[in-house]
């Protein structure tokens, strides 16, 4: 789920005939034959966007391939998507890496994961100049060891300065994250407590709330990701696995958030005045 600081050839190891398809072997794309989609002035863009990486066990499982691989594959999609994300005027990019209750997965695909991790940091910190990506972590940081605390420290000190953030949920829940917003408040002995006071104390405090939420790998539920800050977030659901996700798939969910008319509880005019009238 986190990548290795290394640009992904495209010709090694992995069969990635499958990569346009879906579980059925159909292209799940936009079906318009180009791929393309036209993106809107950057003032209409999402200024956050959340990714549920769903489907790298299933991209392995359909090559022949052990999970992990499936895991490694999709962490090279993180860094590529972040950036371009920040290319296209996207600056906050959130990505749901590990949950709190990927910790029931099998032992061996765990391990794997916190070696990708610890990987992932330690090229993170090589190429912080190159990058120049500001690293927030979300969730409880206690069952890492010391070292991986310790990288995840020093990741976001050194990034602060830079203006594309990317959150990555390690060891998060939603619920998880709402319970430790309440202690918070409670330990500062706030005895009424406010959804102000729940707000500024979430692992996302310092960032925007999400615009959209993208899930791939054909699931649609949330799996206890941002579920706070998700209030009027859109919701896009895609059938691609994660590792197969490009580009131009963000460009179509981007495109897709932009035709929809979000109202925040209240109706448009034209629609008002129908009633009225």
């Amino acid at each position: 789920m986190f990548w290795n600081g290394k640009k992904r050839n495209h010709t090694q190891k992995a069969d990635r005939s499958l990569s346009p398809k879906d579980g059925n072997g159909q292209d799940c794309r936009d079906g318009s034959g180009s791929g393309q989609a036209t993106l809107p002035p950057k003032e209409a863009m999402p200024r956050h966007i959340a990714f549920i990486m769903d489907g790298n066990g299933r991209w392995a499982k359909k090559r022949g391939l052990p999970r992990e691989y499936g895991h490694k594959e999709g962490a090279a999609v993180i860094r590529r998507l972040t950036e371009y994300c920040g290319s296209i005027g996207i600056n906050t990019v959130t990505v749901y890496a590990f949950s709190t209750e990927n910790w029931k997965r099998p032992e061996r695909e765990i391990s794997a994961i916190m070696k990708l991790l610890r990987d992932y940091l330690n090229d993170a910190l090589r190429e912080m100049e190159k990058n120049r990506i500001r690293f927030c972590f979300l969730g409880d940081r206690s069952r890492f060891d010391g070292e991986t605390r310790r990288l995840m420290q020093e990741a976001e000190e050194r990034s602060v300065g830079y203006t594309l953030r990317l959150n990555l949920a390690i060891n998060y829940g939603g619920r998880d994250e709402i319970v430790h917003a309440v202690n918070a408040c409670l330990r500062e002995g706030i005895t009424e407590i406010s959804e102000d006071d729940i707000s500024r104390h979430l692992y996302t405090k310092d960032s925007p709330e999400p615009d959209l939420i993208v899930r791939t790998g054909g699931e649609q539920r949330l799996s206890n990701f941002l579920l706070w800050q998700s209030e009027y977030a859109e919701l896009y659901f895609s059938p691609i696995l994660w590792p197969d996700f490009s580009e131009r798939d963000v460009d179509a969910a981007v495109a897709d958030f932009c035709r929809r008319n979000r109202r925040y509880g209240a109706v448009d005019v034209q629609d008002g005045a129908k009633a009225d009238s």
